[in-house]
């Protein structure tokens, strides 16, 4: 098997799962009210109420699967000496990863759960900041191609292509003002008033009979 297609495999896996993440954690948003304004607690709630099973689920996840999966492995469990690098750099790592977390639960809070809008920026965003860092690391010892930042612009150019263009569903249109009701009512009270004919008539046969 080719080396680099495992790691790609992975990758692709990454993109899966945080292309549905944005979507699904929408469905937490808050109700909004008759103003269309989002409900604050104690009716609503506020993005940190979903971001704690968040929390949990990679308190589950990332600690029960690690360590399995480092028993797996046969890995130690010792991180001190030449193994504090994996503490420091992956609490860190995932310190880096529970704010992101965060700031993708609020802006899909906030923002309707339009993961249409949220996702191309978070995706092409991470892309140009990873390209930003790398750069800024390794500055003094490789040579930085022109093409690079024309490919940050292509990125910059795609999310907004994509973000105009993702197929989404419309709110219903609210009817105008009056008009609504009115046509409402009178579509109520129509079998009323047939009810009151039927009755006349009735009442009428029942007088000739």
């Amino acid at each position: 098997m080719n080396k680099m297609l495992i790691p790609i495999l992975f990758a692709i896996g990454t993109a899966l799962f945080w292309g549905c993440y944005g979507p699904t954690i929408g469905n937490a948003a808050t109700p909004r009210g008759i103003d269309g304004k989002p409900l604050l607690p104690p009716e609503g709630w506020s993005p940190f109420k979903p971001y704690v099973f968040i929390g949990i689920a990679y308190l589950v996840i990332a600690i029960i699967g690690g360590i399995a999966m480092m028993k797996v492995k046969g890995d130690s469990f010792t991180y001190t000496g030449a193994h504090f690098a994996t503490a420091k750099w992956g609490f860190l790592a995932g310190t880096l990863g529970a704010l992101g977390a965060c700031c993708l639960t609020t802006a899909m809070m906030t923002s309707r759960g339009n993961a249409l809008l949220v996702m191309p920026i978070v995706f092409g965003g991470a892309v140009a900041v990873t390209a930003i860092v790398s750069v800024l690391r390794l500055h003094e010892g490789v040579k930085i191609s022109p093409m690079l930042w024309v490919g940050m612009a292509l990125t910059f150019i795609g999310v907004v292509i994509v973000a105009r263009n993702t197929p989404h569903g419309h709110a219903p249109t609210k009817p105008a003002d009056g008009h609504g009701a009115a046509d409402h009512a009178a579509s109520d009270a129509a079998p009323a008033g047939d009810a009151v004919v039927h009755n006349e008539g009735a009442i009428t046969d029942e007088a000739a009979g």
